[in-house]
């Protein structure tokens, strides 16, 4: 057996592609590592504003976690009826192409893209960071250790869709088992005590207030908040990977992704209030995350403490799968537009768009090493803001062209294949799902190139 038999498994034949294939229980670490993880960062950026106000901050995390959970539940319904509607994946850029125009659909996966690159290196850094939090020593070797999980996560990519599904399964369900136990015991307890129960470990005290709560004190918490909904829109961009049928185990992927998350966004808001435990000063000596101080109030810090806050921190560093699962599928879309090389399209030995997780690993491998410090909340709230970006001037890109602009896609404009963005104009030429037709050639025939 040879060393890449050996890292990347045998090579797999076209016919067992539908054995590759996943259900719920695998499409939930694949696809839903990402959104699930930003539970554990999501209140945390909102507390972290709210810090000014000190304990009356606290009252404001309840009613922001009911406006992101109204969002969340429009997302969910959107993102539902996308599967169904376009059950081939491509999420934004599929729905921006074929309701906005081609130009639209474009700047959509290109927020896409971005996305899925920073995520990679997002969320490695939160959890290799979290990690360095808890033991100082590794400090000096925290950018070998980001790049060493990239290369973990890389390699299990490669060999294939159901492998990955194994092995990110237990950090998954064990960080989802053990936040809702969590939560489970200290609602009991807040319960049992009127409303206030007794730390097992007293959080850190909260600052003292040196402001006046505003509106746009309150709508900054909200907006910062907001990144705990990051990666629900993975599992449509990724329907092409589950079993038939297709369609029904992605909803149903989606609705217990979605349903955990609602879950522990409630959870953690409600006993961050009754408990009295607010965001600290990463500034500061002894700092703690809001999940850190919450497990220990809540069942101190023992065995189960330990195992908890592992779980957080392997779910933050591998967070970064879900765009190993998207980032492919989504070049192999724009390949098969003809807007990037149609290698993206082909499969590899494990049957996997290889060629798309290369130049990911790659993007992502840079922008760690030259960017050492990476906020996860600054990051995501600038993507989530690109993807607004496309989906409010989509209809502009699309339709609206000012004197001198260049001709619209319906028919216009080519784009040849080896010559990089140069277009022609072909008035008796259509368009059709980014292929050059020719009337008298029939729908799906290219002709040659002049």
């Amino acid at each position: 057996m040879s060393i890449l038999d050996t890292l990347l498994g045998k090579p797999l034949a076209s016919s067992q592609e539908e054995e590759q294939k996943i259900g719920v229980a695998a499409g939930v670490p694949i696809l839903g590592l990402d959104g699930l993880s930003s539970s554990a960062y999501g209140p945390e950026a909102a507390l972290t504003i709210l810090m000014p106000l000190g304990t009356v901050g606290l009252t404001y995390i309840g009613p922001i976690i009911v406006v992101i959970l109204a969002l969340l539940t429009i997302l969910y319904f959107s993102y539902r009826q996308t599967i169904a509607a376009y059950p081939g994946g491509g999420g934004s850029y599929t729905v921006a192409k074929e309701n906005l125009g081609l130009r639209a659909g474009l700047l959509a996966a290109a927020a896409l893209m971005l996305d899925y690159v920073l995520n990679v290196a997002v969320g490695i850094s939160a959890g290799i960071g979290a990690l360095v939090s808890a033991v100082p020593m590794l400090h000096p070797y925290t950018l070998s250790l980001c790049l060493i999980t990239l290369a973990i996560i890389t390699l299990v990519n490669l060999r294939g869709v159901r492998e990955s599904g194994i092995v990110f399964g237990l950090p998954t369900y064990l960080f989802v088992g053990s936040l809702l136990v969590v939560l489970g015991i200290g609602a009991v307890s807040t319960l049992m005590q009127g409303g206030h129960p007794t730390p097992v470990v007293a959080p850190a005290p909260l600052p003292a207030s040196v402001t006046a709560a505003s509106i746009w004190l309150v709508l900054r918490a909200f907006a910062s908040g907001c990144t705990a909904m990051t990666g629900v829109e993975a599992v449509s961009n990724g329907v092409t990977a589950f079993a038939q049928p297709a369609v029904r185990n992605a909803q149903r992927t989606l609705t217990v992704i979605v349903v955990i998350l609602a879950v522990l966004l409630v959870g953690i808001a409600y006993l961050s209030q009754a408990y009295g435990i607010g965001a600290m000063d990463q500034a500061h000596d002894g700092y703690q995350t809001v999940i850190s101080q919450l497990v220990s109030a809540v069942v101190g810090r023992g065995l189960f403490y330990y195992v908890a806050i592992a779980s957080v921190l392997a779910v933050l560093a591998l967070s970064a799968n879900t765009s190993f699962a998207g980032f492919p599928r989504l070049c192999r879309l724009i390949a098969d537009d003809n807007f990037l090389p149609h290698a993206f399209t082909a499969q590899g030995r494990r049957l996997v768009h290889s060629v798309g997780i290369r130049p990911l690993r790659g993007l992502a491998h840079r922008l760690r090493r030259h960017h050492r410090s990476v906020d996860p909340a600054v990051c995501r709230g600038r993507l989530w803001r690109l993807h607004a970006l496309a989906g409010r001037h989509g209809d502009a890109l699309a339709g609206r062209e000012g004197p001198g602009s260049r001709p619209g896609v319906g028919g216009q404009r080519r784009r040849c294949g080896r010559h990089g963005d140069r277009t022609r104009r072909h008035p008796d030429r259509q368009v059709r799902g980014g292929r050059l037709d020719h009337p008298a050639a029939g729908p799906g025939h290219a002709p040659a190139l002049h």
